[in-house]
């Protein structure tokens, strides 16, 4: 993607509306029939663990294309200590622009902000197939464990990247999802009644 084509700046008050629909459009019947993603960044953006200083869009020809948000959360580690983590998304690009590099840019850029802030590490949710392009690798190479999995359950999708080399050394211990994130069905559909009729489907690859 050629720099010339896109400006990356901070979300503001009047692109609200504009990345929640984004956010719908690019989630909608990927992961589940319809999506709960436009809400959660809803609800996010009032929380105290949202870190505004690295709320991102992507904005190519007057028009947004992107969007990456993050927030603080812990590990709450084997010896005791509670560890400053940064955790992310939701991140997506447009629909029709996905493949084609810009989510790997966005991605990188606000990885960068987020060292130049000081954070340590960020740990989420994503396919190792994408983020590990972009520097992660599986957080039980870190000895980090995901709240509440079993210990023989599938945690490949539980991703890890040192901003700062070293600051999981010495470590383990479990990541908290924030709270923020668990939102109820019943206000999903409240809430998405605010934008325009979409279908749901129930395809073979989503995983709820």
């Amino acid at each position: 993607m050629n720099k010339n084509d896109y400006i990356i700046r901070s979300e503001k008050a009047e692109d609200y509306r504009e990345v929640e629909y984004l956010v719908r459009e690019s989630f909608w019947n990927v992961y589940r029939p319809g999506c709960s993603e436009h809400y959660v960044i809803h609800v996010l953006r009032k929380d105290p663990a949202f870190v505004k200083e690295l709320d991102f869009v992507m904005e190519q020809s007057g028009r947004l294309i992107g969007q990456n948000m993050f927030m603080k959360t812990i590990i709450e580690s084997d010896d005791g200590r509670m560890i400053p983590v940064l955790t992310m998304g939701p991140i997506c690009i447009a629909p029709e622009l996905k493949r084609k590099g810009c989510g790997k840019v966005l991605l990188d850029y606000s990885l960068g902000k987020a060292a130049e802030l000081g954070f340590g590490a960020v740990l989420f949710e994503g396919n190792i197939g994408f983020y590990g392009k972009c520097g992660f690798t599986y957080a039980r190479e870190f000895e980090i464990r995901y709240h509440d999995l079993p210990e023989d359950a599938d945690d490949s999708f539980f991703l890890c990247k040192e901003l700062i080399p070293g600051y999981l050394d010495g470590i383990t211990g479990v990541y908290q999802t924030p709270q923020g994130y668990y939102v109820d069905d019943v206000d999903v559909e409240k809430f998405d009644k605010l934008f325009p009729p979409k279908e749901k489907l129930k395809l073979p690859e989503q995983i709820f």
